[in-house]
C-alpha cells in the first residue's frame, strides 16, 4: 500500500519561524505584557490587603481571647491554681500514657504494617485516650497559666 503525496499534503502545516516580528507586533506584545503586568501587581495589591485584613481579624480575636481567660484568672485566682497544679499532675500521666504509647508501637509495628485490624485495635485502644487527654491538658494549661499583661496597642 503506499500513499500518494498529496494525500501527505494534508498531513503537513504551515508554520512562521521568522525571528525578527514586526514593529508592530513587538509594540502591540509590548502593550499586552504590560497590561498583564500590571494587572498582576493590581491583584498582589489586593491579596495582600486582604491578608492584612485576616490577620488584623486573628489578632483582635486573640487580644480578646487573652483578656477574657486574664479576667476569668483574676475572678478565681483560686481555681486557676488548682488548674495549673493539675496540668502540672496531669502532664506526667500524660508522658507517662506516651511512653506506654511508644512501648505498644516499638512492640507491635511489624503487626499493625502487616494487618490493619490490629492498627485499627490500636488507633482504637489509644487514639480517642491521647486525643481527650490532650484536650484536658491543654484546658488546665490555659486557665492555670500566670495572668499576662495585656498590650493595648491597635
Amino acid at each position: 500500500m503506499s500513499l500518494d503525496p498529496k494525500d501527505l499534503s494534508t498531513l503537513f502545516t504551515h508554520v512562521d519561524v521568522s525571528s525578527n516580528p514586526s514593529p508592530m507586533q513587538q509594540t502591540i506584545h509590548t502593550e499586552e505584557t504590560n497590561a498583564l503586568l500590571k494587572r498582576m501587581i493590581e491583584l498582589q495589591e489586593r491579596q495582600t490587603l486582604l491578608m492584612e485584613e485576616m490577620l488584623q481579624q486573628q489578632v483582635h480575636t486573640q487580644k480578646q481571647r487573652t483578656a477574657e481567660l486574664n479576667a476569668w484568672r483574676k475572678a478565681h485566682p483560686e481555681l486557676a491554681e488548682k488548674c495549673r497544679l493539675a496540668a502540672e499532675a496531669l502532664s506526667k500521666v500524660h508522658a507517662d500514657f506516651l511512653g506506654t504509647l511508644a512501648n505498644e508501637v516499638d512492640d507491635s509495628a511489624d503487626d499493625m504494617i502487616d494487618s490493619e485490624f490490629m492498627l485499627n485495635e490500636f488507633v482504637d485502644r489509644f487514639g480517642p485516650r491521647i486525643a481527650h487527654l490532650n484536650g484536658v491538658l491543654q484546658m488546665l494549661a490555659q486557665l492555670g497559666a500566670p495572668v499576662q499583661a495585656t498590650k493595648t496597642n491597635t
